[in-house]
């Protein structure tokens, strides 16, 4: 199959696109760098071919989408304090771009588009673990926008017969999730800093709590979707099913690494959630996902990437 994904090379585009390759597929990749790595496709080298393009550009989607069976849309402003600080911007990539993506699919016929999306359609819900049947209620633009996203491709499947999956990811971690921005996922954050003995922060009192899933079980849920004969039409949440605290987190992170944490703790930012944790037994229904890497097990596995790409040992 060829496949094109959007966003490719980011964290966990690029993830993506290195299984893609390993099972043998024609790989095309749509990625203005902005956010992404060229480094990141490094083990996929000349096995795929980078358009350095942006969503918001309709004829390069057009020219990308050309051939493909089907689209990974992953390219995305991904950040919710971002979205409140600029709204508008945030819009112009998230609904726009995706808009944008979804024509340039239909005119290029190609079969099926997996959209990822996010537990931030959800805002502040009581109900835990969220099933995807609970009320949509965002509380950012970029959970505004994430709804947006699938509320287009649902008329898209509905007027043109192009099938749209769309994957509601909770709290995604794992090797290549870039520490540099002050809107990075929170545990590249923790990692980052207990690697350079500085003090983590944490947003609140660190007793809110994430359902932390590691990028290599999402990597095998976007291609089941890809795949799956029952996919198209419903959302699905990816996620463990289990959360932790920001707390717990640490202590476990102490635990591997054997460094003390030392947090220091500031006050909640805007649009942030207290508590998040899916209910995954529609994708395991539906899809066959059951994520193979525990929480301790993934969370390894990143201290190990982060120390082998600052050439720094894994234990002091």
């Amino acid at each position: 199959m060829r496949y094109l994904v959007t966003g490719g090379a980011g964290f966990i585009g690029s993830n993506t696109v290195d299984e893609l390759v390993r099972r043998g597929h024609d790989v095309v990749v749509l990625d203005n760098l902005s956010a992404g790595k060229a480094r990141n496709l490094a083990s996929a080298g000349t096995k795929i071919k980078l358009m350095q393009y942006s969503i918001t550009n309709l004829d390069a989607l057009r020219a990308a989408s050309r051939g493909a069976d089907c689209v990974i849309h992953l390219a995305a402003q991904t950040s919710v304090p971002r979205s409140v600080n600029d709204p508008i911007e945030t819009n112009r990539i998230n609904v726009d771009g995706t808009l944008n993506v979804l024509v340039a699919a239909r005119d290029a016929k190609v079969k099926r588009v997996v959209f990822a999306s996010s537990c931030a359609v959800y805002g502040k819900t009581s109900v835990l673990p969220i099933p995807e049947s609970a009320a949509l209620a965002p509380i950012s633009p970029y959970g505004l926008s994430k709804q947006v996203g699938e509320a287009y491709g649902r008329v898209f499947q509905e007027l043109y017969g192009l099938e749209f999956v769309a994957l509601r990811y909770f709290n995604v971690f794992g090797p290549r999730q870039d520490p540099g921005s002050a809107y990075s996922g929170v545990l590249s954050l923790f990692s980052a800093a207990m690697l350079a003995g500085t003090q983590p922060t944490v947003y609140g009192d660190g007793e809110q709590s994430r359902d932390f899933v590691y990028v290599q079980n999402v990597v095998e849920a976007i291609l089941l979707a890809a795949e799956a004969k029952a996919a198209p039409g419903p959302a699905f949440n990816i996620g463990t099913g289990n959360r932790r605290t920001l707390n717990q987190t640490l202590a476990l992170l102490e635990k591997i690494t054997g460094r003390p944490a030392r947090a220091k703790y500031a006050a909640p930012r805007e649009g942030d959630i207290r508590d998040s944790q899916a209910d995954i037994s529609l994708a395991r229904q539906a899809l066959g996902y059951n994520p193979r890497f525990g929480f301790e097990e993934g969370l390894k596995r990143t201290w190990e990437w982060f120390c082998a790409s600052q050439n720094a040992p894994s234990r002091p």
